[in-house]
């Protein structure tokens, strides 16, 4: 199984990002998927969640900013940001959970005017 992160990048406060994860070798509405972040001296956390049947949970920080999808037919897990703060700025990892843990290579988003 892997894991294939994008869309990360520079954005001004209060701009937004979209990153995918495209999943290969597994099916992402058959396990729970995820995505977390580490700024540089912190540990990971937990952004974003989805179970397997679809219910989500956010972290108190990102809540009503950031939406968890996924896309069945794409195989992919998305995560929308929205009203980014130089706060936000780490390496966002994609992960899936389906007996094993997977995770993908990380992608940075920075937040910065």
């Amino acid at each position: 199984v892997q894991l294939q992160a994008s869309g990360g990048g520079l954005v001004q406060p209060g701009g937004s990002l979209r990153l995918s994860c495209a999943v290969y070798g597994a099916i992402v509405s058959r396990g729970a998927l995820g995505w977390f972040r580490q700024a540089p001296g912190n540990r990971r956390e937990l952004v974003a969640g989805m179970t397997g049947d679809g219910n989500t949970n956010y972290s108190d920080s990102v809540k009503g900013r950031f939406t968890i999808s996924r896309d069945n037919d794409k195989n992919t897990v998305d995560l929308q940001m929205n009203s980014l703060n130089p706060e936000d700025t780490a390496v966002y990892y994609c992960y899936m959970q389906q007996v094993y843990e997977f995770w993908g290579q990380g992608t940075q988003v920075t937040v910065s005017s």
